[in-house]
């Protein structure tokens, strides 16, 4: 195990648990002690670490901290797995395995999709891509990471492409729970008393995304659903009382612009997955079609 920060330190002791004999090490050693208490072995230099095991997990800043660690060890690590479960982007994840495949290492990139404290549990998700061998082969190790170990594909950055699309989703969703939060607040209501009612809202969210993608991969996007020239409107009457109360409408401002977008587009009388189509720089004309007739003209939301 290379790199013990928060995560890494999380991981050594998920494998440590399991029984698994577990070599550490991290630029600065001290990080590694209560590790050497649970039964860890400190390797002093990164090759020491790497000809401990036939799987080296590495887990640091991003995937240029990576190849400084492991560019002096290439030859070192020639035919084991190196699995990275570093978080970057899915192009340095495959240079990362473009170098790692020069050296003859079998390459998995790992995507982690739980916080420190899920680490180890059966529900806790790493998705993996990159060498399907080395994945099959220490299968039964990566799930003592986390019980949810899928396998993604050959392209080591797949795995990638998930986790920074998830996250956006997780970062968008806590932005719109923080705006939530400061509306209610603004008029009296504590976040604590609103807190149990936003399952109301997020339960919706799986069947939603199921329905959305499904038309998004078709570019076929119904009239049947709640259609965008509406939830432009309640759009803005939230942004009006945000402002009636003091609170910042940026959120919502950036969700309006691009419902607007869309319907000058010609997507105002469709379902609001047709916006994908605004956030991917397309239009209309180049393919997408639309359940029944629009009678949203471009240039402004139909009236209704």
């Amino acid at each position: 195990m290379l790199g013990l920060g928060a995560m890494g330190r999380e991981l050594a002791r998920c494998l440590l648990a399991a029984g698994h004999p577990t070599t550490v090490w991290n630029r600065t050693p001290a990080r590694a002690e209560p590790l050497l208490a649970r039964g860890a072995l400190r390797a002093r230099t990164v090759a020491d670490a790497v000809t401990a095991s036939p799987l080296v997990i590495v887990c640091v800043l991003d995937c240029d901290a990576v190849l400084r660690i492991l560019e002096p060890v290439g030859a070192e690590l020639s035919g084991r797995v190196l699995a990275n479960l570093t978080s970057d982007t899915p192009e340095r994840n495959r240079q990362a395995a473009a170098w790692a495949a020069g050296h003859g290492i079998a390459y998995l990139s790992g995507a982690m999709l739980a916080p420190p404290t899920l680490l180890g549990r059966p529900e806790a998700t790493i998705l993996y891509s990159g060498s399907r061998r080395a994945h099959e082969e220490h299968e039964a190790t990566l799930k003592v990471l986390a019980g949810r170990a899928p396998y993604l594909g050959p392209d080591a950055g797949t795995a990638t492409v998930y986790d920074v699309a998830l996250l956006s989703l997780y970062y968008a969703g806590l932005a719109g729970m923080a705006n939530a939060f400061a509306l209610a607040g603004a008029q009296g209501v504590p976040a604590e008393d609103l807190a149990p009612h936003l399952d109301v809202i997020l339960s919706q969210f799986p069947a939603i995304g199921a329905r959305m993608a499904g038309d998004i991969d078709a570019r076929h996007y119904s009239k049947d659903a709640d259609v965008l020239a509406i939830h432009t409107s309640g759009l803005a009457h939230i942004i009006k009382t945000s402002q009636d109360h003091g609170v910042s409408t940026d959120v919502l401002r950036a969700v309006k612009g691009f419902v607007d977008r869309a319907i000058a587009a010609g997507y105002g009388d469709t379902e609001f997955a047709s916006v994908v189509e605004v956030l991917r720089g397309r239009a209309a004309s180049e393919g997408a079609s639309i359940d029944g007739p629009s009678d949203c003209l471009p240039g402004g939301p139909t009236d209704r």
